[in-house]
Order: structure tokens, then C-alpha cells, then sequence
């Protein structure tokens, strides 16, 4: 029984092929008719049109020197083994040229300053657009290894005091003696909150739970005169984590910080915003 359809209808509606969600869908009507009914290929056809969306933003609004990127999101939760197809991605606009840095080339700065300043800044914008960039992304952008990424993140953290947000510390993947001295300062040397330490170190309240502990384990054994090997063993560290924590301790013994003070020091919790509560159990450091 043939279907009467309105004027208006005839008329307008093949103009919704012209879409692209609507050329899609006749492509998979057509070239795929065994792929399933209507709404199966709605389905697929609107997912489709989400990743190239997701790949392919619009990109009137750069800037020149800007680019689009996608990364991982800021809200996935990592886990061991997980791969990247399993991982949820948001797009991000990256500055790979910052405004000043043609002024500072000219001005004579340093090239390996400015990719330090370069890479920091990325981080930041990043991290601002909800999305956590690693070291081998970096790598990619600006054409050097992700250990030379490594070594000016960490002379940029050590000259700013400040951890750089990246999937490594908003996911607490890999251990790094820098993050692990500014925290441990920020917590027992400035009296920072667990909570203001979180917030400027990109580090949730369980890894910054988990350094307390990890280092007042060891600050104590360290006060009964006990050997690296012997530390190790008692807290079920590995030598090169004893070894981290043991650095820390001497750095503050050599600024003439009373190691006593520091060991009876508890980090406050700011009231009403507790993530974890101040006596529940937590992971301990086993790297």
C-alpha cells in the first residue's frame, strides 16, 4: 500500500540527506543493508558523527600558533593494564606557540628555556580543558625524547615549587622524587592542608594520604638508626622507594629542620571537604 506523504514533506525532507549524519545513514542503508534496522543504524551513525566531531573540531576560533589535540580525560580513572581503546579521550586546543616567544627568541632567551616554559604551559591548558597530557605526547609536539620532556618538567617544578598537571600526577602513575619532595614540603614544612596541597599538586587526597604515611614510616625508622636494607625490608618498600624518602630527610636535616618536629607534625584536614576519612586505611607505597 503505497504511503501518501504531505507536500511539505516531499519537498523538504530528502534535504536532510545532505547532512552529513544524513549521508551516513543512506551510505549504510545502502552499501550495508544487512547491518540492521533504523534504529540500529541511528545508533551507530550518531557515533560515528561523535568520534569525527571529537577528531575534528571546528577551528575558526584558533589562534595562529594553536592547534587541536585529543587526549586523555582528566575524569578516567587508571588502572593497570587498561589500553587506550578503553580510555575516554576529550579534544583540547593547544598553544604550541606562546605569545611572548617570539619576543624572547629575539631577546636572545635560551631555546631550552623556552621549551620549558613552552611545555609547562601546555600542561596547564591542558589540564584547564579537563584533559591530562603524558610526556610522550610532549615528546611528539616538540620533536625530543619523552626523557629530555622528563628532565625539563622537573627543572621547571623545581624552580616554581609547583607540580605540573599530566596524566602521571592527576593519575598518580609513576613514582618521581620531585612530586614526592614538593608535597611532603607543601604538607610538613609549609603546613599547607591536605586539601591546598591537593589542589596546587594535581594529586588526589589518596596519594597525598599515601606520602604521608610513607614518609613518616620511614622518618621514624630512619630516627631508630636503621640501614637502608633494613627499612626496606620492615615496610615492605622497594630500596629505590627508601631511597626517595631518605633524600627528603636529608635535605631537611642539611637546612637544619628538626627531624623530631617533623615526625609529631600531623597535616591538617581542612573541615567539611574530606575526600577519605583521617583514620581509614589506604594503599601503601610498595614501588
Amino acid at each position: 500500500m503505497k504511503t501518501v506523504i504531505s507536500a511539505n514533506e516531499a519537498t523538504f525532507s530528502p534535504q536532510s540527506y545532505k547532512t552529513f549524519i544524513g549521508a551516513l545513514g543512506a551510505f549504510f542503508e545502502h552499501q550495508c543493508p544487512h547491518l540492521g534496522g533504523e534504529m540500529i543504524r541511528d545508533v551507530l551513525v550518531n557515533s560515528i558523527y561523535r568520534i569525527v566531531y571529537q577528531f575534528y573540531p571546528e577551528t575558526t576560533h584558533l589562534k595562529p600558533g594553536q592547534t587541536p589535540w585529543v587526549t586523555v580525560a582528566k575524569s578516567e580513572k587508571a588502572s593497570y593494564g587498561k589500553c587506550m581503546k578503553e580510555t575516554k579521550l576529550v579534544p583540547v586546543v593547544l598553544s604550541l606557540i606562546g605569545e611572548n616567544e617570539i619576543e624572547e627568541r629575539s631577546k636572545g632567551v635560551k631555546l631550552r628555556e623556552i621549551k620549558k616554559n613552552s611545555i609547562a604551559r601546555i600542561c596547564l591548558e591542558v589540564d584547564r580543558q579537563n584533559g591530562c597530557i603524558t610526556q610522550a605526547e610532549l615528546a611528539i609536539m616538540f620533536k625530543i625524547s619523552p626523557a629530555t620532556v622528563g628532565h625539563y618538567i622537573r627543572e621547571w617544578e623545581v624552580k616554581n615549587n609547583q607540580v605540573l598537571p599530566r596524566r602521571g600526577t592527576i593519575h598518580d602513575m609513576g613514582p618521581t622524587l620531585t612530586h614526592k619532595r614538593i608535597i611532603i614540603r607543601k604538607l610538613f614544612i609549609d603546613k599547607l592542608t591536605v586539601q591546598e596541597t591537593s589542589r596546587q599538586t594535581y594529586h588526589s587526597f589518596q596519594a597525598i594520604y599515601r606520602y604521608i604515611s610513607s614518609f613518616k614510616r620511614v622518618l621514624i625508622c630512619y630516627r631508630k638508626e636503621m640501614s637502608q636494607e633494613e627499612i626496606s625490608h620492615a615496610l615492605s618498600m622497594s630500596k629505590g622507594l627508601v631511597n626517595q624518602y631518605l633524600d627528603i630527610i636529608e635535605e631537611y636535616k642539611s637546612e637544619g629542620r628538626i627531624l623530631e618536629d617533623i615526625e609529631k607534625f600531623d597535616a591538617k584536614i581542612a573541615p567539611h571537604y574530606e575526600e577519605f576519612p583521617p583514620n581509614c586505611t589506604l594503599p601503601t607505597e610498595r614501588r
